[in-house]
């Protein structure tokens, strides 16, 4: 345990404000790492991974498509492995089912190959497959070439993020959202809550996914980057049966999108997507959700326009495909060949808290950041939930290290 002696009544030693799998992941941490730390979790939500975490495929990437060395390369493949032995130490539920990702154009075949010595530079054992074999694993789709991936998974991720809850042994408090801090270096901070209580903490950790640039900025640091939420909406398959497991296609190296691929889910189901269009809310689920302060805020930062002048192409795509079915249809036919229109039913879409600098790049590694008395994790979108294990353990080391010379 580490403790600090002063004359202020704390209320805790870490104050974590987030409580989807990466703010649960880090309370997990530290408490493990100095039992006896007193670690709260603030979430504005009435129950744990309401957005990120419980909005997306659930799958457990491999870690292949990461540049080497780079924090999600290191942390997607040895979180994969330990989110696997934690669903199964706690009956969590979750498979194993390999996934191919398939080449349809001549032109992807470059960077299919690119990906496999990306996969072998980054320890994930990776078979290339010819047209015919596409079968083996998939009958009914098709492709020039294809890779198949045997680590990457499925998983309850909502589970896996009540499961450290509870194991946490931190307190948590929902329906708390942070409405103002007060941080003074030579003593702590202070968070006021929107049902008007106060947390006085020797620490806080930032891990509030679409927020946490707002959480940056009312600790008093400046991020240098913001949020800038892109949705991805996804469809349910009425015809299950055409895909039994995971099938993506070829991505795009320009943006940090996978591209719409089929999942089978640990209930058995198909969900396809996403696509990833603008929000026009932080929590913009759906094109109905529009919050003026939020969008002016995205309008007002250079780096999305940037973004829109690079890349309006690409965008006018993903635009097309989230107005019309039948775009969107045309674009999962090109891996599964056999999918209608009728086969896609609309199921519920996420928000991905992407992180943008001021010259429209679009922050592509994990980002964690700290300042007087705080750690902010400012960039943690997919594969976060499969890396959540070791994120969450990087993010304790920082912050009891904080604690510790506080």
């Amino acid at each position: 345990m580490v403790h600090v002696s002063t004359g202020i009544a704390y209320d805790c030693d870490v104050l974590v404000v987030g409580g989807g799998i990466v703010g649960l992941s880090t309370a997990y941490a530290i408490t493990r790492s100095a039992p006896g730390t007193r670690v709260v979790v603030l979430e504005k939500e009435a129950g744990p991974a309401r957005h990120q975490t419980g909005r997306n495929s659930g799958v457990i990437h491999s870690g292949i498509y990461y540049r080497p060395g780079s924090l999600k390369a290191r942390y997607a493949a040895r979180g994969a492995a330990e989110m696997v032995k934690f669903c199964a130490e706690y009956g969590i539920a979750h498979a194993v089912t390999g996934k191919l990702i398939v080449a349809t154009e001549r032109s992807e075949l470059p960077r299919l190959h690119g990906l496999v010595q990306r996969g072998r530079e980054n320890g994930i054992p990776v078979r290339e497959l010819g047209a015919a074999q596409i079968a083996e694993y998939e009958p009914e789709v098709e492709g020039l070439a294809a890779i198949h991936v045997g680590t990457t998974g499925v998983c309850d991720f909502v589970g896996v993020a009540r499961q450290l809850a509870e194991a946490s042994g931190a307190e948590i408090r929902y329906g708390a959202e942070v409405r103002r801090i007060d941080r003074r270096p030579e003593l702590g901070v202070a968070v006021l809550t929107g049902a008007g209580d106060v947390v006085r903490a020797r620490v806080l950790v930032n891990c509030a996914g679409l927020h946490c640039d707002e959480v940056a900025r009312l600790t008093g640091d400046e991020p240098g980057m913001r949020i800038v939420p892109f949705r991805g909406e996804y469809y349910s398959l009425a015809r299950p049966e055409l895909v039994r497991g995971l099938v993506y296609p070829v991505p795009d190296p320009a943006f940090p999108f996978l591209g719409v691929h089929l999942t089978r889910g640990i209930d058995g189901g198909v969900h396809i997507g996403p696509n990833a269009v603008p929000a026009l809310a932080r929590e913009g689920y759906d094109w109905g959700t529009v919050r003026p302060r939020e969008l002016a805020a995205t309008l007002a930062w250079p780096g999305s326009w940037q973004i829109a002048r690079q890349h309006w192409r690409y965008g006018t795509g993903e635009l097309r495909r989230s107005v019309s079915r039948r775009a969107f249809t045309t674009a999962v036919r090109r891996l599964l060949p056999a999918v209608t229109a009728d086969d896609l039913v609309p199921s519920a879409a996420g928000v991905r808290a992407q992180a943008v600098l001021r010259d429209g790049t679009l922050v592509d590694d994990f980002l964690i950041r700290e300042g007087a008395r705080a750690v902010h994790v400012l960039n943690a979108p997919s594969p976060a939930a499969t890396a959540s294990l070791p994120i969450g353990r990087e993010v304790a080391r920082r912050a009891l290290e904080t604690l510790r010379s506080a």
